[in-house]
């Protein structure tokens, strides 16, 4: 592990705060007039998912955790178990439903993933900032719902519900945004 001052701390590296795993989402040095430097960092707790304000001097060190991303691709899921394949090794990677969160909406077979590796351990799922997924479930337009904006909630393959135009109709491939769940176009 690297101790690293503040100022060469950059956005999605891991440190270790308060002896837990955190990805810098944010990291500003500010300069007040008549006042001393300091740093406000935006934290996510890679253990529990909460985020951390951490407002310090400049002369703070942290360490910074060596990272790895792998290639992997979703295979199955079975009874709560999500397995994964390395595109490199072949190695066929297990991880627990707790230990994925709310990516599971967005895990489709034989798709592409990235697995985060802190000291070579599987920590967490990196989605793509979008993803195909085809609709399974739409019910039809009432009629009479077509003035302004009108959305209606399908369901995609992985049980996610995702309000969509009027025109989506079932067996439809749409692309999602894994930031907020919502519809971005059609595939």
């Amino acid at each position: 592990m690297a101790m690293a001052k503040v100022n060469t701390i950059k956005k999605k590296n891991v440190i270790r705060y308060n002896n837990d795993p955190c990805i810098v989402l944010e990291c500003t040095i500010r300069t007040p007039p008549n006042l001393t430097s300091f740093c406000q960092m935006q934290l996510r707790n890679l253990a529990n998912g909460k985020a951390v304000h951490v407002r310090c001097p400049v002369s703070e060190s942290f360490d910074v955790l060596p990272t790895e991303q792998r290639k992997v691709e979703f295979s199955y899921e079975n009874q709560g178990v999500y397995a994964f394949m390395d595109d490199e090794t072949f190695e066929l990677i297990e991880l627990e439903k707790d230990f994925i969160g709310d990516a599971v909406n967005y895990l489709v077979p034989n798709q592409h993933y990235e697995l985060m590796y802190i000291d070579g351990n599987p920590f967490t799922v990196n989605l793509p900032s979008s993803i195909e997924m085809k609709v399974t479930d739409a019910p039809d337009a009432v009629r009479g719902d077509t003035s302004g904006n009108v959305q209606k909630p399908v369901t995609v393959e992985t049980g996610l519900t995702v309000m969509v135009p009027l025109f989506i109709k079932e067996g439809e491939t749409i692309r999602i945004s894994t930031d907020d769940g919502s519809y971005l176009g059609r595939a």
